[in-house]
C-alpha cells in the first residue's frame, strides 16, 4: 500500500491525537504510551513488565477502544490449555459435524495478562501465532486478523509458580518494555483522574479523539517504511546488533559477558521501531537519537549475558547500555 504525500499530515496528525489522547488517561507512563503507538506502526508485539497498577491493562484497552480493533484479554493462569486461547473444535450433533469456534486470539487487539503463569504448550501456542498469524487446530489452519497487536504483561513480583519465557521464544517480540512508578505529580493527577471515573461510573473515559480505521493504521505503516534512513546510520544500526554477537573489537572485557548477541530479527526491528518513533516525532528521516532511544527496549530481550556476568550482576538491559557506549556514532 502506497502512502501519498497529502495524506501523512492528516494520518500523522490522527496518530498525534491519539497519542496525547492516552497520555491523559495514562498519566504517568509516556513510555508505555510511545511503546504502543510504535509497535502498532511497527506491526509488532509487546511485552511489558511492570508492577500491579501501572495502568498496563487500562492502556491497551484505551488503545483498542481508539482503533477500529476489537480487544480481549486473557488471563494466563497454570491451569489454561492451547484451546483456551486459540479454540476449538465443537462436535454439532443437529448438523453431524464439527464446527470451530474461534478462541480470543482471532480479536485484532490481545492483551495477555502475566503470561509466565501460563505453562509452556500455552505460551508456545500464542508465540507461534504472533510469528505466523495463523492459528492450526486439527487439519484446520485460520488466519489472524490483518491487523494484530499483542501486549504480553509479565510482573517483576511474585515468581513462585511461574513458567518463564525462554529467551528463544522471546525473541518473538518486537520489544521487551520495563516500566516503574509513576512521579509524585503524575500521582495526584491519577487521584483526580481516578475521582472523576468514580463519579461518573466508569472505568475508561469516552473516547476524545478520532476513531482511526485499520485502512489508516496500514496506510501510517506504509508511511513509515518510506522514512529515509541515510546509509552511515543504516551501518550504524547494524554495526550496533553485530557488536552484540563480537563485542571483542570494542571492548573484551564486554565480550566476555555477553553469551550470545542479537539475530537479524533484532536489526529489522529496531531499523522498524527507529522508523515508527522518528515518524510519531514528525519527521521523514531518522535520526541518531531513535535508534539510541528504542534499543534497549529492542535489544535486551535479544543480548544475553554469559553465567560469569549473570552472577556478577549485569543483564541485558546493561549490556545493551554497555554496546551503545562502545559503539561509536557516525
Amino acid at each position: 500500500m502506497e502512502t501519498s504525500s497529502q495524506d501523512i499530515p492528516r494520518l500523522h496528525g490522527l496518530f498525534t491525537a491519539l497519542r496525547d489522547d492516552l497520555s491523559k488517561q495514562i498519566v504517568g507512563q509516556s513510555a508505555l504510551v510511545e511503546r504502543l503507538l510504535i509497535a502498532l506502526l511497527a506491526d509488532g508485539h509487546l511485552l511489558v513488565e511492570g508492577a500491579p497498577g501501572l495502568a498496563k491493562t487500562t492502556a491497551i484497552r484505551s488503545l483498542a477502544a481508539r482503533v477500529e480493533a476489537d480487544f480481549a484479554r486473557v488471563q494466563f493462569t497454570p491451569d489454561l490449555l492451547p484451546a483456551d486461547l486459540t479454540g476449538t473444535e465443537v462436535w454439532r450433533p443437529h448438523d453431524g459435524r464439527f464446527e470451530f469456534q474461534p478462541g480470543p486470539i482471532f480479536h485484532s487487539v490481545l492483551l495477555a495478562d502475566e503470561i509466565n503463569r501460563a505453562p509452556a504448550k500455552v505460551q508456545s501456542a500464542l508465540l507461534e501465532a504472533m510469528g505466523e498469524r495463523q492459528v492450526t487446530v486439527g487439519r484446520q489452519t485460520y488466519a489472524l486478523p490483518p491487523l494484530f497487536l499483542v501486549m504480553a504483561t509479565q510482573n517483576p513480583i511474585e515468581q513462585e509458580g511461574t513458567f518463564p519465557l525462554p529467551e528463544a521464544q522471546l525473541d518473538r517480540f518486537l520489544m521487551y518494555v520495563r516500566i516503574g512508578y509513576p512521579e509524585a505529580e503524575a500521582e495526584g493527577e491519577i487521584l483526580r483522574l481516578a475521582r472523576e471515573r468514580a463519579r461518573q461510573g466508569l472505568q475508561v473515559e469516552a473516547v476524545a479523539c478520532e476513531r482511526i480505521s485499520q485502512a489508516d493504521v496500514f496506510a501510517a505503516r506504509a508511511a513509515v517504511l518510506d522514512l529515509h534512513v541515510a546509509p552511515p546510520l543504516e551501518r550504524y544500526l547494524i554495526e550496533l546488533v553485530l557488536a552484540s554477537r563480537d563485542a571483542a573489537r570494542y571492548d573484551p572485557e564486554l565480550a566476555r559477558r555477553i553469551s550470545w548477541g542479537a539475530s537479524p530479527r533484532g536489526s529489522i526491528a529496531l531499523e522498524r521501531c527507529a522508523r515508527a518513533r522518528a515518524w510519531l516525532a514528525g519527521r521523514d528521516f531518522v535520526t541518531p537519537d531513535d535508534i539510541r532511544a528504542i534499543a534497549p527496549d529492542v535489544l535486551r530481550h535479544r543480548v544475553l549475558p554469559s553465567y560469569e556476568a549473570t552472577a556478577e550482576g549485569w543483564d541485558g538491559e546493561r549490556l545493551v547500555a554497555g554496546l551503545l557506549d562502545k559503539v561509536p556514532l557516525p
